[in-house]
């Protein structure tokens, strides 16, 4: 510590004493945006008014949000394609999050749009799924009105919370391509940086599963981005950014779009869709509606820090399902699983596990 009372951590290193204000990052960020990039602008729209941080840009504060959030954090025990696989290597719901941030700002940075916001929205894009991957979606849709769609669950109750701005939560409903355009090109370069991302990993996923070799890609596949999953990456982001170029518009050139297209049809075929696959959703939908009846039939049996709502719940009611279905679409594969022996009584080879 030097006389002036304060501490280095190694020899000082000189950077300058003056940082900049918001409002300067603002403008200086406003200077290099493309002219259909989204701006920050002082705390951002929020459904709670905030006043704005002294130095970090409104999605700035949202990542950071994110980063530190507990629905983000619980994506590491969530699966993206394999129950709690065995191999350490297979991808989890947040390793596909971070690759998805990774491409989609991949595509941001040349193109001028705003990487706090494109980054915020692709790492917390599948926040509402829950656990088992997507076969949670129709093991919860009975419980609610109008289904369960991880999207817009996501955006609406697991990430509410947080109070992000709106247009980071726009670009989390938004993302799935059943749904609406988002309403900023951020959130539609990570609709295009999702689908890149989940049909190139899965796939190599699925190679070191060992469900499937290189050579069983189709040529419509392989003769356009090879069959190694950095050549595919590359092939596809230069197709958005191409496009982009091409267009002035977020989209993709048509050879590396029907690859793309292709890749998705040949995975739904042989993986997500194959007979061991669809016998362990059905596994997951029997599992995840058995814990949510366990709750519903008895809600005092809910943690009492598990949702917002501790009391007054009264057995078979809706609100009570759903109480039921925030708290078990926040568990972790392995913690549904360790419920279903506890809870339900189920044997472990009557479990959804590995491949």
């Amino acid at each position: 510590m030097n006389g002036a009372g304060f501490q280095h951590a190694h020899a000082p290193l000189f950077v300058g004493s003056r940082a900049a204000t918001r409002e300067e990052r603002e403008a200086a960020l406003d200077a290099l945006l493309a002219p259909g990039a989204t701006r920050a602008v002082g705390a951002g729209t929020r459904a709670i008014a905030e006043a704005p941080d002294p130095q970090r840009l409104c999605f700035e504060r949202d990542l950071d949000r994110i980063k530190h959030s507990r629905p983000w954090r619980r994506l590491a025990g969530k699966c993206q394609v394999f129950v709690a696989p065995e191999d350490d290597h297979l991808r989890t719901r947040l390793t596909h999050c971070i690759e998805v941030a990774q491409i989609a700002v991949s595509i941001a940075r040349p193109i001028g749009l705003n990487l706090a916001l494109t980054e915020a929205i692709a790492l917390a894009h599948d926040c509402g799924h829950g656990p088992g991957g997507h076969a949670s979606e129709e093991a919860f849709s009975p419980y609610l009105e109008g289904g369960y769609d991880h999207a817009v669950y996501g955006a609406d109750v697991t990430l509410a919370p947080l109070n992000l701005c709106l247009e980071t939560l726009d670009g989390v409903r938004n993302h799935s391509w059943r749904r609406p355009t988002p309403s900023t090109p951020e959130g539609e370069v990570v609709a295009w940086a999702d689908r890149i991302a989940y049909v190139c990993h899965d796939f190599e996923d699925a190679v070191r599963a060992g469900i499937l070799t290189a050579a069983d890609l189709p040529a419509a596949v392989a003769d356009v981005v090879g069959t190694e999953r950095r050549l595919q990456l590359s092939g596809f982001v230069h197709g958005v950014l191409d496009g982009i170029e091409g267009t002035g518009h977020v989209s993709m050139t048509g050879p590396q779009a029907e690859a793309l297209g292709a890749f998705r049809a040949f995975n739904f075929e042989r993986i997500y869709l194959r007979p061991a696959a669809r016998r362990q959703a059905d596994r997951v939908i029997a599992l995840l509606r058995g814990i949510v009846d366990y709750y519903v039939d008895a809600p005092s049996r809910l943690p009492a820090d598990a949702t917002d709502v501790h009391e007054g719940l009264e057995p078979g009611t809706k609100e009570t399902a759903e109480v039921a279905v925030r708290y078990v679409s926040g568990m972790t594969d392995r913690f549904a699983l360790g419920l279903g022996v506890e809870f339900l009584g189920l044997r472990l080879d009557e479990l959804p596990r590995g491949v």
